[in-house]
């Protein structure tokens, strides 16, 4: 691909359509890490709403460690979304060109490891199955509050439950009548959906499910090792404003 179009993704100045071509490439990546690590672990991880009730469940059980892990799920999502806006203030404050692509890197690192954490839990599941699911939520946590601040919260990529409701709400003005001609004249509320942001959210959903579907389909047939196509995805969307950092640095 050319530089200036993978510059494009991460770069400071943004663009609605740059932001669109981010935000379709992070679900697909986030779909295919949740899809994979359900298969590993058992567990789903992009969505807190469903982790929260199980600790409400478990708690009223009396399964206490579940709750626990449950608690270190939600914990470690915190600390990934805290981590991004961290990054990508510090990368504001000092001018870099890579205040975006930070998050990315540091994303597709963790999903290395989350490669290596998996060729251990045959043989060590007590200890690597939560330290998998706490890194995966961490991971998630970091991607949304990533493509959260770069959109101004129009965009984001692992929370589905608020793609669909979102859906639904642009449907429900989609094909809502508004009535005669006449009654628009007369000052009645006309309801007008956004078909642009409604094609957003599709797009989104569809990446994420694609995304899933891929990630399910490479874990079955090559494991672990299908966190490496995933990591490669996030290195190209970050490398080009990194080298422009490093090169700028140097001359």
């Amino acid at each position: 691909m050319p530089i200036h179009y993978l510059r494009a993704f991460t770069n400071p100045e943004r663009t609605d359509e740059a932001n669109r071509r981010l935000g379709r490439s992070l679900a697909f990546v986030a779909g295919a890490a949740n899809a994979g690590g359900f298969l590993a672990v058992g567990q789903y991880t992009s969505h807190m709403s469903g982790i929260v009730s199980s600790m409400a469940d478990y708690l009223a059980l009396g399964e206490l460690g579940l709750a626990a892990g449950g608690l270190a799920s939600l914990v470690s999502f915190l600390c990934g979304a805290a981590t991004s806006a961290v990054m990508i203030n510090w990368g504001k404050r000092h001018s870099r060109r890579s205040l975006y692509a930070m998050p990315l890197m540091l994303e597709a690192a963790l999903l290395l490891v989350f490669g290596f954490l998996g060729s251990n839990l045959k043989d060590h599941r007590l200890l690597f199955v939560p330290a998998t699911v706490a890194l995966l939520c961490f991971v998630m946590g970091l991607q949304n509050a990533m493509i959260t601040k770069i959109s101004k919260a129009e965009i984001r990529t692992t929370h589905v439950t608020g793609l669909v409701t979102d859906i639904g709400i642009e449907l429900g003005k989609l094909f809502y009548w508004n009535g005669l001609a006449g009654d628009a004249m007369r000052g009645t509320h006309f309801v007008r959906a956004d078909r642009q942001r409604l094609a957003l959210l599709a797009s989104l959903l569809a990446s994420f499910f694609c995304g899933g579907l891929a990630g399910a389909i490479g874990f079955k047939h090559m494991g672990f090792v299908s966190t490496v196509p995933l990591a490669t995805v996030l290195v190209a969307l970050a490398a080009v404003p990194l080298v422009d950092d490093m090169l700028g640095e140097r001359f």
